[in-house]
C-alpha cells in the first residue's frame, strides 16, 4: 500500500482525484451523480475512491447502466457508500470495526497485516490529502446492500 503525503493541499477532493490520474471513472461518476459541488464544499470528507481498474472489474454494462439519467439515485447511493464524514487517515480507520458511510449504511473494516480493507476493498493508496478531506484509493467498487 502506498501512503501518500497526507498534508492537505490547496485542491479540493474532486480536483485532487482528477489530478491523481487513477480516478478518472470515479470523477465521471461524481459528475454524473451531481455530487461535484458537495465534494468541492467545506467537508471534511473521507472518500474511498475506487480506482479506474476497480471500475473495470464491474460486470459488463453495470457502469453504463448506472450512468443513465434514470439511475442517478442508485449512482448517488453507491457513491455515498464510499464517503465518510470527517478527515480520517488510514491509521485511524484501521482501528475501526466498521465505517458509517454517508449513504447511511455501515461498511465493515478489516485490518490484516497492516493492510486496511473496507467491505472487501483493499486500500491501495492511502492518505491522499486535499483541502477538504482525504482520499484512499481502493481496488473494488463497493455496492451497498440497499439502494
Amino acid at each position: 500500500m502506498n501512503t501518500v503525503n497526507n498534508t492537505p493541499n490547496s485542491k479540493n477532493l474532486v480536483d485532487t482525484a482528477a489530478a491523481n490520474g487513477s480516478f478518472k471513472t470515479f470523477g465521471q461518476a461524481i459528475d454524473r451523480a451531481g455530487m461535484s459541488d458537495t465534494l468541492r464544499g467545506v467537508g471534511p470528507f473521507t472518500v474511498f475512491a475506487p480506482t479506474d481498474a476497480a471500475f473495470e472489474k464491474l460486470p459488463a454494462g453495470k457502469l453504463e447502466n448506472l450512468f443513465k439519467p434514470e439511475n442517478k439515485e442508485e449512482l448517488v447511493s453507491l457513491l455515498n457508500y464510499h464517503v465518510v464524514s470527517g478527515r480520517k487517515l488510514v491509521a485511524d480507520i484501521g482501528k475501526w470495526e466498521h465505517a458509517q458511510t454517508v449513504n447511511g449504511q455501515s461498511a465493515p473494516i478489516q485490518l490484516t497485516d497492516d493492510k486496511v480493507s473496507i467491505d472487501g476493498a483493499m486500500v491501495t493508496s492511502a492518505d491522499i490529502g486535499s483541502s477538504n478531506g482525504v482520499i484512499h484509493g481502493i481496488d473494488k467498487v463497493n455496492i451497498p446492500t440497499k439502494q
